[in-house]
């Protein structure tokens, strides 16, 4: 089993209690201002990374951060995880943009996220 050359950890999110506390101290430590800020959410790009913050652990519950796997096809890498044991936590959806997340938990019951870009 070999894993797709274009497939990474490209985003880490990460629950937070106090959303602009919390910001100030990811640009302090990436060096650099967000890329998107709102209330429900604030991003960072720095070397190649996309770090996201989410206050309360957005509608997802976050308790811990969340690793995303960026995979090209989001229905078939489920389809693949939950044959070998993961079950479905969040299924697939559309969070804006073409932008498919899933996530699923793993058998010690580790969240692992998976996110599949629009495609071009």
């Amino acid at each position: 089993m070999t894993g797709s050359p274009t497939m990474g950890i490209k985003t880490v999110l990460h629950p937070v209690s106090d959303l602009a506390k919390a910001k100030e101290v990811y640009a302090a430590l990436l060096g650099v201002e967000p890329t998107t800020e709102g209330d429900y959410y604030v991003g960072f790009e720095a070397e190649g990374q996309h770090i996201g913050l989410l206050p309360g652990g957005g509608p997802q519950g976050m308790t811990s951060p969340v690793a995303y796997w960026h995979v090209p096809d989001i229905e078939a890498k489920v389809a693949e995880l939950t044959a070998v044991g993961a079950t479905v936590k969040d299924a697939a959806r559309d969070v804006g943009g073409g932008r498919l997340v899933a996530t699923v938990t793993d058998l010690d019951g580790n969240v692992l996220g998976l996110i599949q870009d629009r495609v071009r």
